[in-house]
């Protein structure tokens, strides 16, 4: 049943079910449980179906938003996820995951009087609808065209590449060093946040369009990429991401009790760790735990050690709420469920006792100063205003690197000074002939649906390579 036009512009949105806080921040359980379909087409019917759309601008792979939106407002649900798939290989990632409010949702018109479209719970409603009660028929393909392509990493950017260039008629294999593939999708993004369920969906649907894949298999150890050219690939395209876990070289750091938010994310994510003692993964269980950073790692991180028990997490930023990079909707979650900011606070070093284990840190209150190179104020000490926090594990959530496995083994592929492959922002070409990259391994870590932007920039310049010979 459609939706008339009246409703059209209405200023509520209809707001995403959720579990209750208290009860959510002791299980893994998916925080949001999606919309009905009568609730998708009230929220769709909202849509003003602009003539000049600001969002379709303000998405990195240029999804036809009114388009989609339109359709489930119809109830065309299989019309809908098929104007998705035209531009988005990762609906239900992407409906969960994207930062909505500062990319699509942005830019709508219903916005600037009242609250946006909420475009994100759309995309995630029409890709679950198709999961739970689509007909499973794939898109068209072209004619094969006789043409190899080897894809390095099943991360957002990869998994994009393979699914543009799959239907474009061309041979895709991809190459997953973990035992999953999912990249980011399943080692660091936690099951309450998105299911891995959804990721194996998603990753399902490629290999029925007939990408094959092979994980455990590290390109740049158990083979090169000139190998892979050897083997009769035709191109080849990197997007190993950013897995370079940072610290903060603080006195202290080699304390029992501080690890990376990479590693607990792997541990607790794609070794499942959360599940104990059905899988028996360690990982550190800490009663007072401390979280260094702001961006949805931090809160991922956050959120996954109340999760498993602790009694106390503490977000711990050197800036104010104003800077924290995290998505607005996982603050407040993480808020919600009994998470406590400390801002404008720095950690100067670790405390221990005398069996090597972390007991707390020593911080400096923080005042902000004039904007550093990022835009953002410059965090400045407070004289005399040291203080202590007890903590008996620290996870250190302050970014990440570039994953330098693969890059080190192939010296004709430029870097640049951080050790990102060097490619060209438009095409994602690098200086190694044959061979593209893109995602968090040319950017540094950035979002999920910009590598995707990166990955369709990358598989139309691949396709123009292999059948115009560019």
């Amino acid at each position: 049943m459609a939706i008339t036009a009246e409703k059209k512009g209405q200023k509520g949105r209809v707001p995403m079910p959720e579990q209750e806080p208290k009860v959510r921040a002791r299980n893994f359980l998916e925080v949001p449980t999606g919309y009905t379909v009568k609730m998708a087409q009230e929220e769709a019917a909202r849509c003003l179906q602009c003539k000049k759309p600001g969002c379709v601008a303000g998405c990195p792979v240029g999804v036809d938003i009114p388009g989609f939106i339109e359709l489930i407002a119809q109830g065309d649900m299989t019309g809908a996820i098929r104007n998705l798939w035209s531009k988005n290989a990762l609906p239900a990632v992407c409906g969960r995951v994207c930062p909505q409010e500062v990319q699509c949702e942005g830019k709508c018109i219903v916005g600037k009087k009242g609250e946006p479209v909420a475009i994100g719970n759309l995309e995630r409603f029409c890709a679950d609808y198709e999961r739970e009660n689509g007909s499973g028929e794939l898109p068209p393909k072209a004619s094969p065209t006789g043409k190899k392509v080897a894809v390095v990493g099943s991360g957002p950017s990869g998994l994009t590449v393979a699914g543009d260039l799959i239907v474009k008629g061309h041979d895709v294999t991809i190459y997953e060093a973990f035992h999953k593939p999912g990249g980011v999708l399943v080692y660091g993004i936690p099951e309450f946040r998105l299911p891995k369920a959804i990721v194996a969906q998603e990753v399902n649907f490629l290999a029925r369009l007939g990408v094959s894949i092979q994980c455990n298999a590290v390109v740049g150890r158990t083979v090169s990429l000139d190998e892979l050219f050897e083997e009769g690939y035709d191109a080849i395209y990197v997007g190993v991401g950013a897995g370079l876990p940072r610290f903060m070289n603080i006195p202290g750091e080699n304390l029992v009790g501080i690890l990376s938010a990479n590693e607990y994310l792997t541990r607790a994510n794609l070794m499942k760790a959360y599940k104990y003692p059905e899988v028996d993964t360690p990982i550190p269980i800490g009663k007072n735990v401390v979280v260094l950073g702001a961006g949805n790692v931090a809160m991922d991180s956050a959120r996954t050690a109340m999760r498993l028990g602790a009694e106390s997490v503490k977000i711990v930023y050197r800036r104010s709420r104003e800077e924290m990079p995290a998505r607005k909707a996982e603050i407040h979650h993480a808020e919600e469920e009994g998470i406590e900011l400390f801002l404008l606070t720095n950690p100067t070093r670790y405390l221990g006792n005398d069996r090597g284990r972390l007991t707390g840190m020593e911080c400096l209150r923080m005042e902000l100063g004039e904007p550093d190179d990022s835009g953002r104020r410059r965090p400045v000490a407070v004289k005399g205003s040291e203080f202590e926090l007890a903590c008996d594990l620290c996870i250190v959530a302050v970014g990440s690197g570039a994953n330098p496995l693969l890059t080190s083994e192939t010296p004709d592929m430029q870097l640049n000074r951080w050790g990102n492959v060097v490619a060209n922002p438009r095409t994602g070409k690098t200086t190694k002939k044959g061979v593209w990259a893109g995602g968090d391994i040319v950017t540094g870590a950035a979002t999920v649906i910009l590598a995707m932007g990166a990955g369709r920039d990358a598989a139309d310049s691949m396709h123009d390579y292999l059948t115009l010979g560019w």
